[in-house]
């Protein structure tokens, strides 16, 4: 049997009934060799080096197929264990699945190695998110009951539907990458969502904004922020002005191509606390979004602005800082209804 990708590229059945992961893979912004980064493979050496790690780490990239006449379905993948320094070592390998846009079944293991690791798909899963950790590559499909084998669904409206550039902390990160609100919003909005935040490393770097510059869209959306007030200190100048640049550089590759912002959501220690170059984050929230609003009365017709800090309470944050999946869903909804306020999409989709 041979299935074709949106690509053109034939996926053909291996041994015992496995076919390749190539058309069946989502969320996809680059290849390098057989893994599915999150930065441009040959432009890494303009990014800093935490940045280039978390790139690695393939969060959103998802595996979606139909199946009939089957109540399950084996995948295969190949992960190595993160170093004894690494901060994702203790990451659980995770997939999940999902059936008419809810998480549904799905198997867990804890932090491992090795190749041709199985794990099962529950249910009739469409999307199959995960495992983050360990760099994994993408697995192979096939049917564990049932006579039909999985086909790839169809192509989305262009390669990449939605590039969503958000480098907060496990922003669409493990461990439940199904649940995060990239890939919430994705399938709200019936979006091919490609998730390029860099957990903990993302801070507006002007090489990533070209890079985003250069892939197709239909939809952006931007959320960066709170790295800059502890990691890498911004002021607020300092902010105002990466943000006019970011923008600035990601419109030469997609001028007309609708571009949401979402400022930092609620950070309780750094709301008030000055950083090194004695900005608190209210202040660099200020400042992204006085940016933002100025491109827009310059003339960025499709730019639009969504603030963070009403987004979340405390108690939609795991640990003060990261949301946890009640903050997760809010954040999807607040974004799914900002860019159907904006009428950057119809009321149930593009």
């Amino acid at each position: 049997m041979t299935t074709t990708d949106r690509t053109g590229h034939a996926g053909r059945t291996g041994t015992a009934g496995w076919l390749e992961p190539g058309p069946f893979l989502r969320g996809v912004a680059w290849r390098d060799g057989l893994r599915a980064v999150r930065a441009d493979p040959a432009d890494l050496d303009r990014l800093p080096w935490d940045t280039v790690e978390r790139s690695a780490v393939p969060v959103g990239v998802r595996l979606e197929f139909t199946v009939h006449g089957a109540t399950a379905v084996d995948i295969r993948y190949r992960a190595a264990l993160p170093g004894p320094g690494s901060a994702l070592r203790d990451l659980a390998l995770h997939l999940r699945a999902v059936a008419r846009r809810r998480p549904r079944g799905g198997g867990q293991r804890g932090p491992g190695a090795g190749e041709g690791r199985t794990d099962r798909a529950a249910g009739p899963p469409g999307p199959v998110h995960g495992p983050p950790a360990g760099e994994p590559v993408p697995g192979d499909p096939r049917p564990a009951a049932g006579r039909r084998l999985p086909l790839p669904p169809p192509p989305p409206p262009a390669p990449a539907g939605w590039c969503t550039a958000t480098p907060s902390p496990r922003a669409g990160g493990p461990p439940r990458p199904a649940h995060a609100w990239p890939a919430a919003a994705g399938r709200t909005l019936g979006l091919d969502a490609v998730n390029l935040g860099h957990a903990g490393a993302g801070r507006g770097e002007l090489a990533v904004a070209q890079q985003l510059a250069g892939l197709p869209a239909d939809l952006l959306t931007l959320a960066f922020g709170t790295n800059c007030w502890s990691r890498t200190p911004f002021s607020a100048p300092l902010l105002h002005e990466t943000v006019r640049a970011f923008i600035g550089l990601v419109r030469q590759g997609h001028p007309d191509t609708p571009l949401l912002v979402v400022s930092p959501v609620l950070r309780p220690e750094a709301e008030r606390t000055p950083n090194a170059l004695g900005a608190t984050l209210s202040d660099l929230r200020t400042a992204l979004e006085e940016a933002v609003l100025a491109s827009v009365a310059a003339g960025d017709g499709r730019l639009a602005l969504l603030p963070g800090l009403g987004v979340l309470g405390p108690g939609h944050l795991a640990d003060g800082l990261h949301p946890n999946d009640a903050g997760h869903a809010l954040m999807a909804d607040a974004v799914a209804s900002a860019l159907r306020e904006a009428r950057f999409v119809g009321p149930s989709g593009p």
